[in-house]
Parts: C-alpha cells; sequence; structure tokens
C-alpha cells in the first residue's frame, strides 16, 4: 500500500479516536500495525497537541455552522496533516475527501473538500488571526494559560511552548547490569546516536522502538523521562532500608529505586490492572518487590503497623507537566480539577506520614506545574502536622523542574519526620 492510499483510512481512524477525546474520552491506543499505526499515532498526538488552533481554524473557515463530531475532528486531523509538511497539500485534501466515505460521511465531502482548500488560499491571513486568539496562539485551554501566567509569571511561554511538542526519548542504564559508558558504546554500535545527559539518563536523538535498543530484552535500560529519574537520588537511600512506593505503577520509579541500592521495597497501586504491570517490568530488569493493588492512603487494607524508612509519594495529579507526551490531557482536564487532585494528594500524605518511621524521609512528587497541587499541598500539610519538616533536597537539584528539550514537568517536595 502506498503512503498516499494509506492516508485515508489513517485519517479516518485518527478522527474517530480524536472525537472521542473530544467527548471526553481517554484517547486509545490504535489497533493498526506497522506504518499505519505510526501514522496514525502522529495525526492524533499532533491534532491533540494543537489545541485551540484546529479548532480556531474550523470556525474561521466553516460557513455552514458546526458539523458532525468526527466530520469536525478529520478536519482538525487534516489541518495538522497540512501543517505537518510530510504530505503534499494536494494529497491531503484529497485523502481527507476520500476519508468522508470511509467514516459514512458522504455528504460532508464537499464541506470537507471547500474548508481545507479555503485554508490553503488564505492560510497567512490565518496565521495572523490566530495570533489574536490565546487557546489557538499557545495551544492550550484557556484556564490553563491563566493559571500557568499566575503560577509561573517568569517562565509560562516556555512552558506553553514545550507543551506543543514532542517528548524526548531518554533512558534509564541499569547500573546493575551495565555502565553508561559502555551502554553508550552498545548504543553506537547499533547506529543510534545518545548522549549522556545525568547520572544513569541517556537522551536518545532520536526516539525508537524498544525492540531496537540493545540488551532491552534483557534488562540493561529502560524507557524513562530524565525528570522521572530523579526520584532515587532525592530519597537518600540506603542499604537495608525499608522503601514503600505508594503510587508504583507502571513501575519505573520503583525499579529504579531497586537498581540504586540494596533496600527492601512494597509497591503499591490502586488500580489493579496498573499493579499487574509492575511485577514483570521488574523481572526483566532482574528485580522485585512486594507488589500489593492497594489504595496507599486505606492502610487497614494493607498495612502491617511496621514503619518504612523512606516513602515515595508520586501523587495522583492532574498531569500538565507531561502533556506533551499524554496530549489528550489538555482536551479532557478542566479548571476545576487542580482542588480535586489537591484534595486527594492531602489525604494521601496524611495516610502516609502515620506509615513514615520517625527520622525518616518522604519525597511528595507529581507530574504537574500547577502550583495548587505542589507547592500549596505541602504548605498545607505542614501546618498541620507539627513533626513534619521540609527537607532540603541536594544541592543542584530543584523542586520545580519545567518542561523542557530535556525532560518533562515534575516538582518534588520532601518532607522529614522528627525522630
Amino acid at each position: 500500500m502506498t503512503r498516499m492510499a494509506a492516508l485515508a483510512p489513517a485519517l479516518a481512524e485518527a478522527a474517530r479516536a480524536t472525537a472521542r477525546v473530544a467527548a471526553g474520552r481517554r484517547l486509545e491506543e490504535p489497533t493498526e500495525q506497522g506504518e499505519a499505526r505510526s501514522a496514525v499515532i502522529d495525526l492524533c498526538h499532533g491534532t491533540l497537541r494543537r489545541y485551540g488552533r484546529v479548532q480556531a481554524l474550523v470556525r474561521s473557515l466553516s460557513r455552514k455552522g458546526e458539523a458532525a463530531p468526527q466530520v469536525q475532528a478529520l478536519l482538525w486531523c487534516a489541518l495538522y496533516a497540512l501543517d505537518s509538511g510530510r504530505y503534499a497539500a494536494y494529497t491531503v485534501v484529497d485523502q481527507a475527501v476520500r476519508a468522508c466515505a470511509l467514516l459514512g460521511q458522504w455528504p460532508a465531502r464537499g464541506y470537507v473538500n471547500g474548508v481545507l482548500r479555503g485554508y490553503l488560499r488564505g492560510r497567512d491571513a490565518l496565521e495572523r488571526r490566530m495570533l489574536a486568539d490565546d487557546e489557538a496562539r499557545y495551544q492550550h485551554p484557556r484556564w490553563w494559560i491563566e493559571t500557568l501566567q499566575r503560577d509561573h509569571p517568569w517562565h509560562w511561554p516556555s512552558i506553553l511552548e514545550a507543551g506543543n511538542t514532542h517528548p524526548p526519548m531518554c533512558l534509564r542504564v541499569n547500573r546493575r547490569r551495565v555502565r553508561p559508558e559502555a551502554y553508550l558504546a552498545q548504543l553506537a554500535a547499533a547506529g543510534l546516536a545518545a548522549r549522556h545527559f545525568a547520572d544513569c539518563a541517556l537522551l536518545l536523538e532520536k526516539p525508537v522502538p524498544t525492540a531496537r535498543l540493545p540488551g532491552f530484552a534483557e534488562g540493561l535500560v529502560s524507557v524513562q523521562d530524565a525528570g522521572a529519574q530523579h526520584c532515587a537520588r532525592l530519597l537518600d537511600l540506603a542499604p537495608g532500608q525499608r522503601v514503600l512506593d505508594a503510587c508504583a505503577a507502571p513501575g519505573g520509579k520503583c525499579a529504579h529505586i531497586l537498581e540504586s541500592a540494596d533496600v527492601e521495597v512494597t509497591a503499591l497501586d490502586a488500580d489493579a490492572s496498573r499493579a499487574a504491570r509492575i511485577a514483570p517490568s521488574l523481572a526483566r530488569l532482574g528485580l522485585a518487590a512486594s507488589v500489593r493493588a492497594a489504595d496507599c492512603a486505606a492502610l487497614d487494607a494493607w498495612w502491617d503497623g511496621r514503619a518504612f524508612d523512606r516513602v515515595l509519594a508520586d501523587a495522583p495529579c492532574t498531569g500538565s507537566g507531561v502533556a506533551r507526551r499524554y496530549p489528550d490531557i489538555k482536551w479532557l482536564r478542566r479548571a476545576g480539577d487542580a482542588p480535586g487532585f489537591a484534595q486527594r494528594q492531602a489525604a494521601i500524605l496524611d495516610a502516609l506520614w502515620r506509615v513514615l518511621a520517625p527520622g525518616g524521609k518522604l519525597l511528595y512528587v507529581t507530574c504537574s506545574v500547577f502550583r495548587e497541587e505542589n507547592d500549596a499541598v505541602l504548605q498545607e500539610f505542614g501546618a498541620r502536622t507539627p513533626r513534619a519538616r521540609r527537607g532540603r533536597l541536594p544541592q543542584g537539584a530543584a523542586e520545580h523542574l519545567l518542561p523542557c528539550a530535556q525532560h518533562d514537568g515534575f516538582f518534588y517536595g520532601l518532607l522529614e519526620k522528627a525522630a
């Protein structure tokens, strides 16, 4: 099948998936395989990263009011395909019209053709018009933009810009099996360009399937964002400690803890299906932990009364720091979500504080850049918890990791329990 012939089915499938997200459902993995799968993923992710822009363009170009949801989504995907530069303009228009039939939307063919040709004729003027619309210009919901302007007055444009890019692919070298320098040599021998970023983190020049990574099946490396790799160092691990990873799935941070020190780890996750992914992930790396499907805040369901020396609370959050990696987040989150997550985060901290040993350390982590889920949660916790002290991170470590070309956005807050 030629690339041109394959575009219409990919556009149709991407339109179905994108329409479901616009209706409030999470983005689903495509069922296609090979090049067709890659094309659908690119169309879906590229379109969803352009929150506001593709919607504003269709509103500007349409003279017949709002079309059926799948037709709207088809136009969004086709506009992304035109902007991507991967296809000739005439190919995108032709294949989008053909995709109408695959969606069962025959009457919309003329409408789709007219909107896309109108965009190509008036692209320069439309681009200038988009600058006056914040959602179209910054490609994020307006409430999201306003939150970042308040929370990060000096950095909000760069945070939004990073949120519209492709995420980097970073590897975490399993030091129990290979040194970073030695694995860099293996990558070079396999024709894969990478650089040593920090500690065990290697940044690939271009993303590749894990099957192309030397020794992946044998547990030499894992795929993990460089920002997420701070946990093990910030926990200040020592041999023999009892460590709790309270929200552990899919297991990346848990594995890194076990790779870093000879400690006893208990890994929990409230979602049984996600918890089931932890043990196989550890087994590939030659590691093991006590894994349980349990809500970490419901202590009676899992805790045996023995205190932990270290606790990792990688709390549920809005995911605003990883929106480029999960672009449906922009479409699904609402302005009222952060306060709801903050309540859940506070309940988790209150419960986990009870299982932390005197003199122990609790590392609070989110992949959010909203202060309501980060500083505010810890400040309120400290105000109601007399024995809690805000710990200092090691020199060079920042509490707020803002998304950039090297890593996603994270927050790290260290709490110490008075002895």
